[in-house]
């Protein structure tokens, strides 16, 4: 072939490559287009720190406003259908050694299938809160507490719930909080975190370290399976560190550098960009300043039951001082008692925090649960008899009768107070 014919042959194939990856850029970027006209969220919608306020990628702020799906795939006793035992481990294992493993976590996935439906988060998209909150616990990936994992059909470390609240919360521009609600060895002595006076994951010990160890192998590969997705606001490394131990905020602060040093830097070795999120609870004290310790990317969050309007701004003031350099969330609270909606709000929103309500959905009995809830049981409701039912009867009152649409109803609490701070 001559040099003449060389260039002309090798100008059109330039001229097609460039035609190619012009149809396959366009395709893309008409395919993000049509996703976002449809609702689910894109790439330009994946959140990040700057300064104290979070934003998108378009350059917007963003304050989540949101509520907890508490109960779901960690129950309470106070908040969930069940009886006879105290926290969600005794009631797991008194499942297993009465019916066995197998079955027991097949009674688990009929509760988690129809506490949360894609109907409540239709109710919450209508509502009009643009994220929640999603706790979970180390039991819903692993079957004992040895490390053995649960998994899928294909032979895959099972996220399938995860998996299925973010995609469902996508398609309707729904942010996602993943909120480590209670970790291997247990980060608090609080039942919430699965079971009570428990708290074994700081201990010093070889027992500890196997602790820290799942829970490191249980965050990577939550970072792994959500990285670069949108919907996925931030990971919520753990709830409510050493609550309920007996001690003061000097030493939950030590012990909360230590655990989220190594937290930290687990997540940001599988994934560099997703705001991580870190819990002093009770008071700012509780957490070191941010610059400090290296941490990028990071908002402190707090969670506050209190009793007074003064005091419930007082703390918010507060936390803001210790903390100037980063984003602040609520990602616990509900006011009762002497604390009101109107004053909750009014400081969340002078302070310019991100909220969470604690909860969408509670079972009414005990603790003046139906205070703390968008949605409660209906009179009448049946709990499961968790040491006396058959498989049978458990199985038949952790069906359709839990499904929110079945068997519980609006407190009012929304329509009264919260509607008008989602705008």
């Amino acid at each position: 072939m001559k040099k003449t014919g060389r260039k002309v042959l090798c100008l059109l194939m330039s001229l097609v490559f460039a035609l190619q990856l012009g149809v396959v850029g366009f395709a893309a970027e008409k395919k993000e287009a049509e996703a976002s006209i449809n609702g689910a969220f894109t790439q330009e919608d994946f959140l990040k720190v700057k300064g104290t306020d979070i934003f998108n990628q378009k350059g917007e702020k963003v304050i989540l406003k949101g509520v907890n799906l508490g109960g779901w795939l960690i129950q309470e006793d106070w908040l969930c259908p069940y009886e006879e035992v105290s926290d969600h481990y005794e009631m797991l294992e008194t499942l297993i050694e009465r019916f066995g493993r197998k079955e027991a976590y097949e009674l688990m996935n009929t509760y988690e299938d129809n506490f949360i439906t894609e109907a409540d988060l239709d109710i919450i998209k209508e509502m009009g809160f643009n994220s929640v909150r999603v706790p979970f616990w180390y039991r819903n990936f692993y079957s004992d507490d040895k490390g053995t994992k649960i998994l899928d059909k294909n032979g895959n470390w099972d996220l399938s719930k995860l998996e299925w609240v973010v995609e469902e919360c996508a398609e309707r521009r729904i942010y996602v909080v993943l909120d480590m609600h209670g970790a291997p060895g247990f980060q608090s002595d609080a039942p919430h975190s699965g079971k009570g006076n428990s708290c074994g994951l700081y201990d010093k010990t070889e027992e500890g370290e196997f602790y820290r160890t799942l829970t490191d192998e249980l965050w990577t590969e939550i970072a792994l399976r959500f990285k670069g997705n949108p919907a996925v606001a931030m990971y919520d490394l753990l709830n409510e560190p050493m609550c309920d131990v007996d001690c003061g905020e000097l030493t939950r602060r030590v012990n909360n550098e230590f655990i989220y040093t190594r937290l930290y830097e687990t997540v940001r070795k599988v994934d560099a960009d997703h705001i991580i999120t870190m819990e002093a609870i009770w008071t700012g004290f509780a957490l070191p300043w941010a610059w400090t310790k290296g941490w990028d990317n990071v908002v402190y969050q707090v969670h506050f039951y209190n009793n007074s309007d003064f005091i419930f701004a007082f703390f918010l003031w507060l936390t803001r001082v210790l903390h100037p350099t980063v984003p602040l969330m609520m990602g616990e609270f509900y006011p009762h008692k002497k604390t009101t909606w109107e004053g909750c709000f009014k400081s969340l929103k002078k302070y310019e925090y991100s909220w969470f309500l604690w909860t969408y959905k509670a079972a009414n009995h005990g603790m003046w649960s139906s205070d703390w809830c968008l949605r409660g049981a209906a009179d009448g409701f049946e709990r499961a008899k968790i040491k006396t039912d058959s498989y049978e009867e458990i199985a038949r009152k952790w069906g359709e009768k839990i499904q929110t649409q079945n068997s519980y109803v609006d407190t009012g609490h929304y329509a009264a107070h919260v509607e008008a701070n989602l705008k």
